[in-house]
């Protein structure tokens, strides 16, 4: 995949449907009865990195602070949604150390890795950092992921909402109506290719997760320290 031709195509789709108030409004992450949980396989970045982020977020609370912004627990990179997050998933059914082995033998093939967090881009619901990594390494850690745990037996529902080759990071989601449209394009213009900073992935986390990554229900179910 050409990551530049794609986040460039998803910003220009976004813009549009900024302009023409046809972006989605999440009207769940305040929902008191969302109880959905999964499991997911992330990358955490760079103090450093978030940061900028911190910043570069400041500049939009200016603006229109009713928005969900992800505080620096929360930003995090997916490599993948091992099980999708759902209604009723409790990761007591299932046998964490058997997911651990999985992901260990999957990670043979992620190696020297590093992701340049470069320019922002956006959905119909969100804003996003760009991420680009130096090697394949990272979908080659997925794609042996996919094959592994569709080979293991254990539950999964890997790629069921889509299947993830990209390594950006959701920092912004739209819960209330936009208030100044023009005011956020700008802002988005001016960070559109802003260098956020480079890290060296050092650490991949299993994470049991609600739907946003939220550290009050995030629950840290092994850390992989990479060779």
């Amino acid at each position: 995949m050409d990551l530049k031709k794609h986040y460039n195509n998803l910003y220009l789709e976004s813009i549009k449907k900024i302009k023409s108030d046809g972006y989605e409004i999440d009207y769940q992450i305040d929902s008191l009865s969302d109880n959905r949980l999964g499991i997911t396989v992330v990358i955490r970045p760079s103090s450093a990195i978030k940061n900028k982020i911190q910043a570069f977020l400041d500049e939009i609370k200016k603006i229109d602070s009713e928005q969900y912004f992800y505080p620096d627990s929360d930003i995090h990179i997916t490599v993948l949604s091992i099980i999708s997050c759902y209604k009723g998933f409790d990761v007591k059914t299932i046998s964490v150390p058997d997911y651990i082995a999985v992901i260990e033998k999957s990670l043979l093939e992620l190696h020297d890795l590093e992701i340049n967090f470069q320019g922002v881009t956006a959905s119909g619901s969100a804003v996003m950092i760009q991420g680009f990594m130096n090697n394949n390494s990272l979908n080659d850690f997925r794609n042996s992921l996919r094959n592994n745990f569709a080979n293991s037996g254990l539950e999964s529902s890997i790629d069921k909402r889509y299947s993830i080759a990209t390594a950006h990071s959701t920092v912004v989601r739209f819960r209330k109506e936009i208030s100044d449209k023009q005011k956020l394009i700008e802002i988005l213009e001016k960070y559109r290719n802003y260098d956020f900073g480079t890290f060296h992935v050092k650490t991949v986390n299993l994470v049991c997760n609600d739907w946003y990554q939220r550290k009050e229900f995030v629950q840290e179910l092994h850390e992989f320290t990479l060779k």
